[in-house]
């Protein structure tokens, strides 16, 4: 049984298409992902969305979908799972003891759930596929074929000791994490070899488009429309589910058309660049120094950006100039939740330590942490420049390599993470992505200015008005 006639099938996954007529596209990219004969509508479907002419003729390995947001992925990719899982044959492949894993990929726990429910549905509804299930967790499903259906979050380190049958990858345009700096290529590089020892595994990754950077744009922009390579298909929301009002759609086009287009059109956004090069960081990094200690004949500063404890992290940037570069001595993190007042009182120990009597931070939490600060006998100034402001004077240091990073991966991955945005007018910002972070990148990049510029103000100066 192939899997468009387990999804035409009334005892199997039939009752989740309650109208068939409306999932036609997703018939056609399943009929193209597992090679199967098609119809001459999914043929043209086919051809309008992988821009290739010739039909495949036998499963791909790999397969990318650029799908707007409600076009119906998280239900494909559980079905997907489940029949991966459910219907083939691993066992030949597998040592005794040994199970192959079909895992499914989320950003986070949060977007893994819709993703869980549907397989869970699955597997405890269809009566042969219920009889399969061995043992059940929250995000896990051993079956007695010797496979298992897990769904895990976006993370190099846990996705490795594997043997995958295969790996489906949601919303990879938008993986956020503080472990690597370019977490989509991390993952996928941890996971390849895992797929290794089994020849028909399949890799499945599926977004609604981003910025024109990752993994996702990589493979857009090297296969679309190519003859050969892995399958990459791509397409709005209403093409894969015709369901959605167009009215809301509409809406969305009124709101903020680049942002719109990106959500419902699946066109990958103009308005948003990469913020620095990975390679420009590590040009710049003192790899094996994650402190330096403090020297009698040094002056040094320091950059805070405070938290009030429950959302955001609480860190210290310290550093000094030396010659014509700056380098940046230490850095400290806490993260919520945690009492600003310990923190405040931890951070000015360090900043005795190293001769620090005065520290520069934003306006956050008005006069409390300054009041706090002043406590410890530390004054504390309120920075002139705004965040993005603070990235802009950041950048040119780090391209001429006038600044010396510690090793710190977190630190790069905040950087590297940074975008650099076009709003309506021309009004251009520097922040960090979707469900990232950049408390330490934000107080490295007021440390730098602090260095370079002392009381001098190098954004007014560069003739770029600053912004509040």
């Amino acid at each position: 049984m192939n899997i468009l006639q387990a999804c035409a099938n009334p005892e199997l996954f039939a009752p989740w298409f309650r109208k068939p007529e409306t999932y036609q596209s997703w018939f056609a990219f399943l009929a193209a992902l597992f090679g199967l004969e098609m119809t001459e509508e999914q043929a043209e479907i086919y051809r309008k969305h992988t821009g290739r002419q010739e039909l495949p003729t036998e499963p791909f390995n790999e397969a990318w979908l650029v799908v707007g947001r409600r076009g119906g992925k998280s239900l494909f990719m559980a079905i997907a799972a489940v029949f991966l899982a459910a219907f083939f044959d691993y066992s030949k492949y597998l040592v005794p003891g040994e199970r192959a894993t079909v895992m499914v990929i989320a950003a986070d726990r949060r977007q893994a759930r819709t993703i869980i429910r549907y397989i869970k549905g699955m597997l405890s509804i269809i009566p042969v596929l219920k009889e399969l299930v061995e043992r059940e967790t929250a995000d896990e499903f051993e079956l007695s074929n010797s496979v298992s259906i897990e769904v895990g979050t976006a993370s190099f380190r846990s996705t490795r000791g594997y043997t995958y049958a295969a790996v489906l990858c949601d919303e990879i345009a938008f993986w956020r994490t503080d472990d690597a700096a370019e977490p989509d290529y991390a993952v996928l590089d941890a996971i390849r070899p895992g797929m290794a020892t089994i020849p028909n595994s399949m890799l499945l990754c599926a977004s609604s488009p981003y910025a024109r950077k990752g993994a996702l744009w990589d493979a857009f922009k090297r296969y679309f429309g190519k003859s050969d390579g892995p399958l990459v298909w791509k397409a709005s929301t209403r093409e894969m589910n015709p369901t959605i009002r167009e009215s809301t759609i509409a809406r969305a086009y009124e709101r903020d058309p680049a942002v719109a287009s990106a959500e419902y059109g699946a066109e990958f956004r103009r308005d948003i660049e990469a913020y620095v090069s990975i390679e420009a960081l590590e040009a710049c990094t003192a790899f094996g120094y994650t402190d330096r200690p403090f020297s009698s004949r040094t002056k040094y500063r320091a950059f805070v950006d405070p938290s009030g404890g429950v959302n955001d992290s609480f860190t210290l940037a310290v550093g000094h100039s030396e010659t014509d570069k700056i380098v940046l001595d230490v850095v400290r993190e806490k993260k919520p939740p945690l009492s600003p007042e310990g923190v405040i009182d931890e951070f000015c120990g360090i900043l005795k330590a190293y001769g620090i009597r005065e520290v520069t931070g934003d306006r956050y939490g008005g006069e409390f942490p300054r009041e706090q600060f002043r406590k410890h006998g530390i004054a504390y100034k309120v920075a002139e420049h705004v965040r993005s402001d603070l990235y802009r004077n950041l950048l040119p240091i780090i391209n001429s390599g006038r600044i010396e990073l510690l090793d710190l991966p977190v630190l790069r991955s905040q950087l590297v993470n940074l975008e650099r945005r076009v709003h309506r007018g021309g009004r251009e910002t520097i922040d960090h992505a979707p469900n990232a972070h950049d408390d330490i990148a934000n107080a490295v990049a007021g440390l730098a200015s602090t260095v370079a510029f002392g009381k001098r103000s190098p954004v007014a100066a560069s003739g770029i008005q600053r912004r509040n």
